[in-house]
């Protein structure tokens, strides 16, 4: 008879919650032969970045909240490494599942690696290439501590492969991409955010510390968007960090055709993002979320980990550049095209994980 195979998935970031959100389900389920036990971390407390999303994406509620935020990446990581051994030592899980690139995604897996718990890695092998960026060495050292490689691509896989991770005690599986498993269930319960939303409008979000703590960047950035909503009308809810930044350099946005929110829950995203002429953003799940929805888009950054995005000719990147944020845009604005989902999966990658993470037990 097989034993109950017990999950410790440890999220803490809005990413994070919409990936749980499509596992967790998987988990669901199998039924009486898996439990999960679900942790958050803190990173995001806002309830626009966090709770929202348990709310409208049935996530099961954390069976553990550590609450630690706003702290520098250091100690933010230090403080959730030595809360999750705590609990990894006294719930003893035969697996910890991490998603994505976040400094809870690096605690969780340094954590269940010195306690010799195996580690599953959902997003595994992405590479942007840029050890500047706190996200790519989260990556990098996640993955080479991990025992299931779970890739969302073909192109993941690869970089993995280049790396010589066929010579470490791991196993690469390439299962699609959770977040379009996600956009797929969700998309039909997309909700509007507010009713005086333009008939037209350009989808913005800015939230990376190369572009919000450097001064420079942010106003190029914010220049460029400023310059676009004169011609269309620019919709961006607002990071919190970004909303620090902008008042820390006084950088104001009065233009009427530039409509700031508050972070919007996913179903409203969801709305926004089949709504939008074209997305500009630095966020990595809203450019896969983009070409989902058939959505050109872009990235506000120098490179982006998803490759493949950008080979397709729909997703530019322009960094932090003004002028090249124009071009791109002008490149880009109100273009349509049929999505290939079989890039990522369509739709059953949770499913393949949670078969994979069911054979431990066997």
């Amino acid at each position: 008879m097989s034993k109950v195979l017990k999950i410790f998935t440890v999220t803490g970031a809005r990413p994070q919650f919409i990936k749980a959100a499509a596992v967790s389900a998987a988990v669901a389920r199998h039924g009486d032969g898996v439990k999960e036990l679900l942790v958050h971390t803190g990173q995001h407390f806002d309830f626009n970045m966090s709770q929202v999303f348990f709310q409208q994406m049935g996530i099961p509620e954390p069976a553990f909240w550590l609450d630690i935020h706003s702290q520098p990446h250091g100690a933010m990581t230090g403080r959730m490494l030595e809360g999750l051994e705590k609990l990894m030592v006294q719930q003893a899980p035969d697996v910890v599942l991490v998603y994505g690139d976040t400094n809870s995604t690096l605690a969780g897996a340094l954590a269940a690696r010195k306690l010799n718990i195996p580690v599953a890695h959902v997003e595994a092998g992405l590479r942007s290439f840029d050890l500047s960026m706190p996200e790519e060495v989260n990556r990098i050292v996640t993955d080479r501590i991990s025992t299931l490689l779970f890739c969302p691509t073909q192109q993941a896989a690869q970089n993995l492969l280049a790396e010589g991770f066929r010579h470490y005690p791991c196993s690469i599986t390439i299962t699609g991409d959770v977040m379009l498993d996600a956009l797929l269930r969700f998309t039909p319960k997309a909700r509007k955010p507010q009713s005086d939303i333009p008939e037209k409008f350009v989808l913005a979000t800015l939230h990376r510390q190369s572009n919000t703590d450097l001064p420079d960047n942010l106003i190029s950035i914010m220049e460029a968007i400023s310059e676009i909503a004169n011609e269309v009308p620019v919709l961006m809810p607002l990071h919190p960090r970004t909303q620090h930044a902008l008042k820390r350099n006084g950088i104001a946005t009065e233009n009427r055709n530039f409509v700031i929110t508050e972070p919007v829950g996913y179903l409203e995203s969801l709305w926004l993002l089949q709504h939008a002429a074209t997305v500009l953003t630095d966020s990595g799940g809203l450019q896969k979320e983009a070409y989902f929805l058939g959505k050109t888009c872009v990235t506000l950054r120098n490179e982006t980990e998803w490759q493949e995005l950008v080979q397709t000719g729909y997703n530019i990147p322009s960094g932090a550049v003004k002028n090249n944020i124009l071009t791109a845009f002008d490149t880009l604005y109100d273009k349509t095209f049929e999505p290939d989902l079989s890039m990522y999966g369509n739709g059953k990658a949770s499913e393949t994980i949670v078969n994979q993470l069911m054979s431990m037990s066997e």
